[in-house]
């Protein structure tokens, strides 16, 4: 052979004159005419082999130069004659390559068909590549019709034939054929001819996606074999880089690449070059290529999660970028830091060089957990969660790194919280500690381990070699002896002496391991604090990590852990519909799915879990436990009965247990009931004879929560549709309850008074004629108690003399036991306040339901006819004006209002015998001076007045006396709660007093406060109270010391902006009452007060007019500090080109208070505010605004001449006339001012309270807005002449509605 073929940079070189010997195209076959010579081809392969491309290779080329004109038959045919005419070089060449006796020509002729062959075949393969590429963008998902559907189907006949192609080339690339070029050199153009072909493949957008593996994988392995045979390292280096800048999802596929051919083809400097190219980029190049870097640091933590061991020579390269900018590459080199800890320098085998760099790299990832940027931050939380899961966190670091963690705790990206919160999760799942210990119980062992071992060091040190002063003379005496035990005693001293140092260095890793458990505790007990505190955030994803936080910390019995299982118990009831599904998943995976061998050892175990749930909870964990029982019950298991059995068994003692867990235990019982009622039913004989029997006076808590439990099957709601469940008086449950309830008036066991409310409540809910039954009780309560009086001294009445007994108690009142008398008033409150309940609530149902049985027996009885005639006669008036049922509905409602007129403290009704007795010791604190018969008294006297408007009206005054003078916070705060309460039933009454109930907010006791806030938000909030400007007392809770009511405050206002217009309303009055020197405020409380309320003002309208509204105010403020205020406030507006146009307008009201500092400062603040990304045109006006404002401030109003403003008004006046002052306030409406005093706390001995008299002030003029109160403020306590006699009445809803509800 005379040619040789040289493979050209482009297709069109090998038409034109080459050199000399040089293979030049003679025949470029047109479109049209190429299927025949394509069949020759064909013959020439079935009959010449693969060396048939030597004389073909013409066709060949011409189906390449016509690739876009020619038919895609062709195109195809050609495609597989070439994948043949490789595969036979790649199955013929082995013999020619190992034979020693082939001639030159013979090789040469080899060498030219395998360039011409794979030539082509390349070249055609990337043209193929390209086509597929075009069809896939236009046979688009959705978007292709016949020609879409045929394009479909040449795509995936490519897919295959890709396969192919790559599996042939391999094959051939693979067999060592370097020894057919001279010198066994490769010529460049051909490595690249193979290599663009397989970069040209990898562009393919498919190229990641799983179903492209066998392609992905044979390019991988073809680039291997030229990395690796044909020096194409450097060439793989570079284009790796250049493909990741402009192909993202190129990332995973070369990091895939490089571990193949580092590992599988032993290629390890490739790892060195990509790594050592990416980490030269400075940070403004890899500013410059946003897609790029995102590729970069995906290449990179891919390949260090493939890799690892092979990235640790190049670490010191990619660690320079944590220095820089991009934060996607720090992210990616701490998580390469976080794979080489896991995998490579874990474990205790490594030596001094792995430590030390294991301790390098979790200094750095420590020191980025702190990162400026919050991506960061949390992926290096991520990455320690690895770490500390996959156990190769050093128990040296535990400390420090749990330390940070909680500390990430407080950071302000969600995202960073909940991956502090998942490690934390982590470090209690994998610690090394017992954790089931808490840091209290680990002090004692400590200091007794720390103890002995101070003890061994002393002992140690004691047995130090003495000196001996003479040892010449004693050596003569010494050296026999000496001689003989020298050898023997040796020994045995350097054995005891190694034994003594083993037990020093055990007690020293001893106490070394329980000082670092007690650290490990106080981080765990701070770390279950702080995510308490997050359950109840408005960030869904962060409460379900607490959630889950919870639950891992109990399941792992770590101290402390039932806090937070209790705490997110109340989101069983969230609106959040992820967050309810999180909690009961969390608390079905706590307690309704125990683990045991048998039905009775699961029983068992959710027993506990739900007792230990339930010991020492408030009310409202019970009610929310309850729903979890409830549905446990209801949802079928086949524990329930076996559930059932072991309560039982528990409450009645058959297993020995202690007090608290038999409460537990009936309690879970009323729960079960509610689902079912027959569980507590069927059993009630034991109820009473466990709990209510002969021993229930030496556990009334027991007996408390036994009546709760039995109170649980009178479901009211579905009693209301039949016969309600009611006992006959005689049932023994009520003999045992009213001998209980009167055995324990005359003791002093301070849990009486709980059982005793539960009693009477129960007694209402299922006896016949309850009330025959409490007034038996009362008799016989009272009864008992003149009878102590009576065995105690001089006093012995007859039981008719009943009804003078509050006489008796006040002239006997020095023998009287006051604890027993409290409770006999406190029974007294408890059966009047039952008694209007069963009226209002039982006896009106059963009023209806009577009525509606016997409208339907009518019905019935009545023909059909007679009942269309009805409906055609009588009803269409009725029907007209609304008042089908309204008039037997009210007559049933007056009914049961004049029962409690008239009969209930009638003469001949013992509770009446009461009521003088409650009004002389609320009256008379001074004689009856005893806290608890005082606190009794009060609460008894607001039910009672609870009855009828009447009682409430005679001792309205009263009450209202005792919440401003009684010295108890207990009684001001149980007079808050009942005066809401009477508010709520007699808004009538109680409405001339709301000033008194707003004055409680200032109350010196933080709990009465706290009440005082609770109670005034429920009435605000349900519009029984009219909002006004007594609000501002709410508002200065917003500063309270106390944490728990700023929230109330808080949450007050955050419900009062769901109303419309309500603060922004109030907001001027609030500002005037706060701004009162008379209540001496400080400047920073009054603008912590109003940023908040400020913040909710959002509408433009709003701002404009309360710009107005405060700018008038300038006029009428007397003090510098009153105009600072204003001032202060109007730069908290969030102003917008209306409101600066509305403040410009009222320029005349505050230009002459701008020389004050605190005027002109706030104002300037607002120019620079609204020059933010003003326009021009508005940017200038802001600008003159701001002139006018600084030369007003530093030269006075009567220095500066103002022509714009002169212009404004028509015409140039003279500065003797710009001199504006403040005017007068306008005549109008007078008000007193008051500020915020303190509550007046008797301190007297005397026998009554007096009600002081109004505090007349001198009047202030103050001008009037329409925002403004219409009617004056009446003082703190009214005068009997004073009180007024005719209210506007508050419209309310009538009692038939109220008694729906």
């Amino acid at each position: 052979m005379s040619w040789d073929f040289f493979v050209p940079v482009c297709v069109g070189d090998l038409v034109k004159t080459g050199g000399i010997n040089q293979y030049v195209v003679q025949d470029v076959v047109p479109p049209k005419q190429l299927p025949p010579y394509i069949s020759k081809f064909k013959a020439s392969l079935r009959s010449q082999g693969p060396l048939c491309i030597l004389e073909h290779f013409d066709t060949g080329y011409s189906v390449l130069q016509h690739c876009n004109s020619v038919e895609l038959g062709v195109k195809e045919d050609t495609l597989d004659i070439l994948v043949q005419v490789v595969s036979g070089l790649a199955a013929s060449l082995p013999a020619l390559l190992v034979s020693t006796s082939v001639s030159a020509d013979e090789r040469k002729e080899k060498l030219n068909a395998v360039k011409m062959s794979v030539y082509l075949l390349c070249k055609l393969t990337e043209n193929f590549e390209s086509d597929s590429y075009r069809q896939s963008i236009v046979t688009a998902p959705g978007k292709g019709g016949k020609k879409g559907k045929g394009g479909g189907e040449g795509l995936l006949q490519w897919d295959s034939e890709r396969e192919k192609v790559l599996q042939a080339l391999v094959q051939l690339l693979q067999l060592d054929i370097r020894s057919l070029w001279n010198l066994s050199l490769v010529e460049e153009e051909f490595i690249s001819c193979v290599t663009c072909c397989c970069y040209k493949l990898l562009e393919n957008p498919t190229i990641s996606h799983v179903k492209s593996k066998p392609t992905r994988d044979g390019i991988i392995h073809l680039l291997g074999v030229l990395i690796k045979k044909y020096n194409h390292l450097l060439g793989a280096s570079v284009k790796v880089i250049q493909l990741l800048q402009h192909f993202e999802q190129l990332s995973s596929v070369f990091a895939q690449a490089v571990s193949v051919w580092s590992t599988e083809y032993g290629v390890r400097a490739i790892i060195g070059e990509v790594i050592r190219e990416i980490g030269q980029r400075s940070s403004e190049e890899l500013a410059r290529e946003a897609s790029g870097v995102k590729a970069f640091a995906s290449f990179i933590a891919e390949l260090g999660s493939l890799v690892p061991e092979l990235v640790i020579p190049n670490i010191s390269v990619l660690i320079t970028h944590l220095e820089g900018e991009s934060h996607s590459m720090r992210v990616a080199v701490c998580e390469v830091l976080g794979e080489i800890l896991v995998r490579v320098l874990c474990g205790d085998g490594l030596d001094e060089s792995g430590k030390a760099d294991r301790n390098r790299f979790f200094e750095t990832l420590q020191e980025h957990l702190h990162d400026t940027h919050s991506h960061v931050r949390a992926r290096v939380l991520q990455v320690y969660t690895r770490i500390v899961n996959s156990k190769a966190l050093p128990l040296c670091k535990y400390s420090e790194v749990m330390e940070l963690a909680v500390g990430r705790l407080m950071d302000k990206s969600i995202n960073v919280v909940k991956n502090a919160i998942q490690l934390l999760a982590a470090f209690i799942a994998h610690n090394p500690y017992s954790c089931k210990l808490s840091s209290a119980d680990l002090k004692k062992p400590l200091a007794k381990e720390t103890a002995k071992l101070r003890e061994i060091k002393e002992q140690l040190e004691g047995k130090a070699p003495v000196a001996v002063i003479k040892a010449s003379e004693l050596w003569a005496a010494m050296e026999p002896e000496l001689l003989v035990t020298v050898m023997t005693e040796l020994e045995p001293t350097s054995e005891a002496k190694e034994g003594e140092d083993g037990e020093l260095k055990k007690q020293e890793m001893l106490v070394q391991y329980l000082k670092d458990t007690e650290t490990f505790a106080l981080q765990v007990e701070r770390a279950i604090s702080v995510i308490n505190t997050m359950l109840y955030l408005k960030t869904t994803s962060v409460v379900q990590e607490a959630v889950q936080f919870c639950v891992t910390v109990c399941e792992f019995s770590v101290a402390n852990s039932v806090s937070g299982v209790r705490k997110m118990l109340p989101l069983v009831w969230s609106t959040d519909s992820a967050i309810k599904d999180a909690v009961v998943q969390a608390y079905r995976r706590l307690y309704l799915n125990p683990q045991g061998d048998t039905i009775r050892m699961k029983a068992h175990t959710l027993v506990d879990s739900l007792s230990e749930l339930m010991v020492d909870a408030s009310l409202g964990t019970i009610q929310c436990v309850e729903e979890i029982v409830q549905e446990f019950f209801g949802s079928g298991s086949n524990l329930q009965s076996t559930v059932v059995q072991v309560l039982w068994e528990r409450f009645t003692g058959k297993r020995e247990t202690s007090g608290l867990r038999r409460r537990a235990a009936v309690l879970l019982l009323g729960m079960a009931a509610r689902a079912e009622r027959e569980v507590v039913l069927s059993n009630l004989d034991t109820l009473c004879s466990v709990a209510l029997g002969e021993k229930v006076t030496e556990d009334f808590l027991l007996a408390r929560d036994s009546v709760i439990t039995i109170c649980s099957i009178t479901d009211h709601v579905r009693q209301s549709k039949g016969t309600p469940f009611r006992l006959p008086q005689d049932h023994q449950l009520f003999t045992c309850l009213t001998q209980a309830i009167a055995d324990g008036v005359v003791m002093e066991d301070p849990y009486w008074q709980s059982f005793m409310e539960q009693a009477v409540r129960l007694l209402y809910f299922m006896a016949e004629s309850p009330d025959q039954l409490c007034t038996r009780l009362l008799h016989r309560s009272a009864r008992l108690l003149l009878d102590q009086i009576a065995e105690g001294g001089e006093l012995n009445k007859d039981a008719s003399q009943m009804q003078d007994v509050s006489k008796e108690s006040n002239e006997q009142g020095e023998q009287v036991n006051c604890v027993c008398m409290a409770q006999l008033l406190a029974l007294c409150g408890c059966v009047a306040f039952w008694q209007v309940s069963h009226l209002e609530r039982s006896v009106s149902a059963e009023l209806r339901r009577r009525r509606g049985e016997r409208e339907e027996r009518e019905e019935k009885e009545k023909g059909p006819s007679s009942k269309a005639k009805q409906a055609a006669n009588e009803s269409a008036m009725e029907e007209e004006l609304g008042l089908i049922g309204a008039s037997a509905e009210d007559t049933e409602a007056e009914l049961i209002r004049k029962i409690c007129e008239t009969e209930l403290l009638a003469e001949e009704n013992l509770l009446s015998a009461f009521l003088p007795l409650l009004v002389k010791v609320c009256s008379s604190p001074g004689h009856y001076s005893h806290p608890q018969l005082t606190t009794a008294a009060c609460l008894a006297l607001s039910q009672y007045m609870m009855i009828s408007p009447s009682v409430c009206e005679e001792n309205i005054r009263l009450m209202f006396t005792v919440l401003e003078r009684s010295t108890l916070p207990v009684v001001r705060a149980n007079a808050i709660i009942a005066l809401g309460d009477l508010t709520v039933r007699f808004p009538n009454i109680l409405e001339p007093w709301t000033q008194n109930l707003y004055a409680r907010l200032s109350d010196e006791v933080p709990s009465v406060r706290q009440t005082a806030v609770t109670v005034l938000t429920q009435l605000v909030l349900k519009d029984v109270l009219k909002v006004k400007g007594q609000v501002s007392e709410v508002a200065v809770l917003l500063i309270d010391p106390e944490p728990h009511i700023t929230s109330l405050a808080l949450n007050f206002f955050n419900e009062l902006a769901s109303k419309d217009n309500a603060i922004y309303n109030l907001l001027p009055d609030i500002i005037s009452r706060l701004s009162d020197p008379e209540r001496g405020m400080t400047s920073e409380d009054f603008n912590t007060i109003m940023k908040q309320l400020f913040s909710y003002i959002t509408k433009e309208r709003q701002t404009e007019s309360l710009v107005e509204k405060l700018c008038q105010r300038f006029r009428t403020a007397k003090t510098e500090r009153q105009w600072c205020d204003l001032a202060m406030s109007l730069s908290l507006l969030s102003m917008c080109e209306r409101g600066f146009k509305r403040l410009q307008e009222c320029w005349e009201c505050y230009s002459d208070k701008l020389t004050e500092p605190g005027v002109y400062q706030p104002l300037l603040s607002i120019t620079t505010r609204l020059r933010r990304g003003a326009k021009a045109q508005f940017k200038a006006q802001v600008d003159e605004f701001e002139k006018r404002l600084t030369a007003v401030h530093t030269r006075g109003l009567e220095n500066v001449e103002s022509p714009e403003m002169d212009e404004d008004q028509g015409g140039v006046r003279s500065s003797e006339n710009t001199a504006t002052c403040t005017p007068l306030p306008a005549r109008g409406r007078t008000r007193s001012k008051k500020g915020q005093a303190k509550p007046s706390v008797s301190g007297r001995g005397d026998d009554s309270f007096v009600t002081p008299r109004k505090s007349r002030k001198s009047k202030k003029t103050v001008i009037t807005f329409s925002s403004d109160e219409e009617e004056d403020e009446q003082d703190a306590v009214m005068a009997e002449g004073e009180t007024p006699k005719v209210t506007t009445p508050i419209s309310r809803t009538s009692r038939r509605a109220r008694l729906r509800n």
